[in-house]
C-alpha cells in the first residue's frame, strides 16, 4: 500500500502545481520567523511589554517549532503526510489571525507558540511530500532549489514587509498577511496531492516531544536571563540546569526507545550530516545577523519602520542570483563545494557588519555585508537541502525533513540567545568600567557580529571536511531523464 501511494506521488502529472501549493506554507513559515523583527518596537509600545516579554514574541515561535518538528515529522509518516500538513496549515492560519487580533502579551505569545506548533506539523510533512513527488534527482534538484529559494525569500520578505506594513498600517497586519496563503495552500494540497504514509512504524513518543520542547524553553530562558542577572545566580542556573536535565532525559529515551523520534542509524550518512551541520551553522549566525542589523537600523541609524523594512530589499534581490547560480553549477561543482563556499561568503558578509560604526551609512556600511550574506545564502540553500535529504527512504521522508527544519529553528533560537547575550554582556561590562554607553553598545554589537561570522567560517570548513560524497545531478538528456553522479 505504501509503495503504491509513493509511486502515485512520484508519477503525479500535477506535481509542479502541487509544489507551488506546498511551498506557499514554506514561504509563510520563514516569513513568520522574521516578520516580527522590525515591528518589535511598535509591538512593545502598543502592548506595553517588558524586555523579557518582547524576547518571547520571537522565541515562543522558534522553540515551539524546533522542539516539536521531529514529532510532527513522525506523525506525518505514521498518520498521513497530507492529513498532518492540512492540520498544520489550518493551525497556522488560525494562530496568525489570533496573533493579528492580539490585545495583550499573553494572547500574542500564545498565538506565536501556536504558530510554531502549526509549523512543526506542516513543514516536515510538506518537505517529505516534495521529496516523494520528485523521485528523479534532476527534478528534485530543481524542486528543492525552488523550495530553498522561497524559504530565503520568505525570511528576507518578512523583514521587508514588516517595516512597510508597520509604518503604513500597523503591526497587526504582519500577521494578517499569513492567513490567505495558508488557506490557499491547504486547498491546493487537498486537491493535488494524494495521501501517503508509512504503515509499519510504531507510535511516536509524546513524552520525547515534550522533553525536547520544554528543555529548549528552559535553556533559552536561562541564557536570556544572563543579560540582566549574574550567571552564578539561580535565575540563570536554575532554568539552565533544568533544561539540560530535560534534554539529557530526552537523549536517554531516544537511546532506549524501540520507536525513537531520532533513530541513531539515521545519522550514519555523512552526506546528510553535512546538510544538518550546514543548516545549524547558517541558522545560528543569520538569526543573530537579522536581529542585530534591525536594531542598528532603528536604534543607532534611527530608521523608521518603513525605511528599515525597505532597506532589506537588496537582500531579497541579491539572494536570487546566488540561488540561480547554485542550481546551474550543481551538476559541475557538486553540493560539497557549493555548500561550503556559500557558508564562507555569508560569514565574510557578517564580518563586514562588525565594522559598522555609529555613523555608518547604508551604501558603504550596510549594503556590502547585506549583499554578500544574501548571495551566499542563495548559493548554499539548494546544496544544503539536497545533502540533508540524500538517500532518505520514503518511509523516513517526514523524519528527514523534520530533523532538518528542527535544527534550523532550534539553532536560530540558540544563536539568537547565545550570541546576543555575549554581545550585550560585553557591552554592559564596558559601560560598568566607564566606557560611554553608545561606544559600549557599538563594541558589544561588533563582538556579536564577529562571533556570528566566525561560526560560519568554521562551519564552512567542517562541512567540507566531513563530506565523503558530493551530489552532482547530471544535466537533463533529450528525453528528460537524468543520471545521478557522485564524486
Amino acid at each position: 500500500m505504501a509503495g503504491h501511494t509513493e509511486a502515485a506521488l512520484s508519477q503525479n502529472p500535477l506535481r509542479w502545481k502541487a509544489l507551488i501549493g506546498l511551498a506557499l506554507v514554506q514561504f509563510i513559515v520563514f516569513l513568520d520567523a522574521t516578520n516580527v523583527n522590525v515591528a518589535l518596537p511598535s509591538i512593545q509600545r502598543d502592548l506595553d511589554l517588558s524586555q523579557s516579554q518582547l524576547t518571547w514574541v520571537v522565541n515562543a515561535y522558534l522553540i515551539a517549532a524546533g522542539g516539536l518538528l521531529l514529532l510532527g515529522g513522525r506523525l506525518g509518516d505514521l498518520f498521513g503526510r497530507r492529513r498532518v500538513f492540512v492540520a498544520g496549515a489550518a493551525l497556522l492560519a488560525v494562530s496568525s489571525l489570533t496573533a493579528a487580533l492580539s490585545t495583550s502579551s499573553a494572547m500574542l505569545i500564545t498565538s506565536r507558540f501556536a504558530q510554531g506548533v502549526g509549523e512543526a506539523l506542516a513543514a516536515p510533512a510538506a518537505l517529505s511530500m516534495v521529496a516523494l513527488l520528485f523521485a528523479d534527482e534532476g527534478e528534485r534538484t530543481k524542486a528543492l532549489g525552488i523550495w530553498g529559494g522561497l524559504a530565503g525569500l520568505g525570511a528576507a520578505s518578512g523583514v521587508l514587509l514588516s517595516g512597510v506594513l508597520t509604518d503604513l498600517a500597523s503591526w497587526h497586519w504582519i500577521f494578517y498577511i499569513g492567513v490567505p496563503p495558508c488557506v490557499i495552500s491547504l486547498v491546493m494540497t487537498l486537491k493535488l496531492v494524494p495521501e501517503s504514509k508509512e504503515t509499519s512504524g510504531g507510535r511516536p513518543s509524546w513524552l520525547s516531544g515534550v522533553l525536547l520542547t520544554g528543555g529548549m524553553i528552559a535553556v533559552v530562558h536561562g541564557l536570556l536571563s544572563g543579560i540582566a542577572h549574574p550567571w552564578s545566580g539561580f535565575k540563570v542556573l536554575g532554568p539552565l540546569v533544568g533544561g539540560v536535565l530535560a534534554l539529557a532525559v530526552f537523549a536517554l529515551l531516544q537511546l532506549r526507545s524501540a520507536t525513537p523520534l531520532i533513530p541513531l542509524q539515521f545519522f550514519t550518512s555523512r552526506t546528510r550530516l553535512t546538510g544538518y551541520a550546514g543548516q545549524a551553522f547558517m541558522a545560528v549566525s543569520t538569526s543573530a545577523m537579522f536581529f542585530l542589523v534591525v536594531l542598528f537600523m532603528q536604534q543607532t541609524a534611527h530608521y523608521s519602520p518603513l525605511k528599515s523594512g525597505l532597506a532589506w530589499l537588496p537582500y531579497t534581490v541579491l539572494f536570487i542570483p546566488g540561488l540561480v547560480l547554485s542550481t546551474k553549477l550543481m551538476s559541475v561543482a557538486g553540493s560539497r563545494v557549493l555548500l561550503s563556499v556559500g557558508l564562507l561568503v555569508i560569514g565574510v558578509g557578517i564580518f563586514l557588519f562588525s565594522l559598522l560604526g555609529s555613523d555608518g551609512d547604508f551604501l558603504t556600511g550596510l549594503l556590502p555585508g547585506m549583499g554578500l550574506a544574501a548571495f551566499g545564502s542563495g548559493l548554499a540553500a539548494p546544496a544544503l537541502q539536497l545533502s540533508a535529504l540524500d538517500g532518505v527512504s520514503p518511509e523516513n521522508a517526514g523524519l528527514g525533513s523534520g530533523v532538518l527544519t528542527s535544527l534550523q529553528q532550534l539553532s536560530q533560537s540558540l544563536g539568537l540567545s547565545v550570541i546576543i547575550t555575549i554581545g550585550l554582556s560585553h557591552a554592559r561590562s564596558l559601560a560598568g568600567s566607564g566606557t560611554a554607553a553608545a561606544k559600549a553598545a557599538e563594541e558589544g554589537r561588533s563582538l556579536s557580529f564577529v562571533i556570528a561570522g566566525a561560526v560560519l567560517v568554521v562551519g564552512a570548513v567542517i562541512c567540507y571536511v566531513i563530506t565523503n560524497h558530493t551530489i552532482k545531478p547530471a544535466a537533463e538528456a533529450e528525453g528528460g531523464a537524468t543520471v545521478p553522479s557522485a564524486a
